[in-house]
């Protein structure tokens, strides 16, 4: 966390803030809004929102419909060329740069991804968990490269610590890569990673109302407001 020693990096014009759910009732609360860029989803979001695979094609229609600038999809299944097959049909469902495909960061996934990348297609390399995982995301040309701050958390480790050496690789490698920071509970925890310099965070509909809604701001509107109609 930065203090008066170790500023906070100053904040980037390009920061990308997305959601991180595939409940439409839960994701219209905050569609369309033009501070978020995209959403972000995989087969356990899918279970949860009562949605399968075979329901893709519509969730990501919907979502383009409301004019998300992208949608993060997961493949499911654990090899390499199994993992390209399934890309291809994720990539066809949106135009190109729409559809980023999420691959676990994996041995196989690596490979999967980086051939992805090769290719020109968006890919964020999830569940990563290791600083070395976040430089070898650069390394392959991964839009994004995404760790769970609140699992490492819960498994005992120092997760603020583990993404600041992340975000350090990253910006050391001069690549393009995004850390973009998952599992985030809480308004500070999104503001705890922001301060380390994370170029994106992805967070559930819950907390985007947290982020932009701030009652002092709403009780200044209303006493505008109420001034601006006194004068009538």
């Amino acid at each position: 966390m930065a203090d008066l020693l170790h500023p906070a990096p100053a904040p980037r014009p390009d920061f990308h803030l997305c959601l991180d759910s595939a409940d439409l009732d839960a994701l219209r609360t905050c569609l369309p809004h033009p501070l978020v860029h995209g959403v972000t989803t995989n087969p356990t979001l899918l279970r949860r929102a009562g949605l399968r695979q075979a329901d893709l094609p519509r969730l990501v229609e919907t979502l383009l419909d409301w004019r998300v600038r992208q949608v993060q999809v997961q493949v499911s299944c654990a090899q390499t060329d199994e993992m390209l097959r399934e890309a291809d049909g994720l990539i066809a469902l949106a135009d190109p740069g729409q559809l980023v495909v999420k691959i676990p960061a994996t041995r196989e996934g690596l490979a999967a991804g980086a051939e992805l990348a090769r290719r020109g297609v968006p890919v964020t390399f999830t569940a990563v968990w290791a600083p070395e995982q976040a430089l070898f995301a650069a390394m392959l040309g991964a839009a994004y490269a995404a760790p769970y701050l609140g699992r490492m958390q819960d498994a005992g480790l120092d997760g603020l610590a583990q993404i600041a050496q992340m975000q350090a690789r990253l910006e050391g490698s001069a690549a393009p890569t995004r850390l973009l920071v998952a599992s985030l509970r809480s308004r500070q925890a999104c503001l705890d990673v922001i301060a380390l310099g994370a170029r994106a965070i992805t967070i559930p509909p819950a907390l985007f109302a947290e982020l932009i809604d701030h009652e002092p701001t709403r009780a200044a509107e209303r006493v505008f407001l109420a001034d601006a109609r006194a004068d009538d």
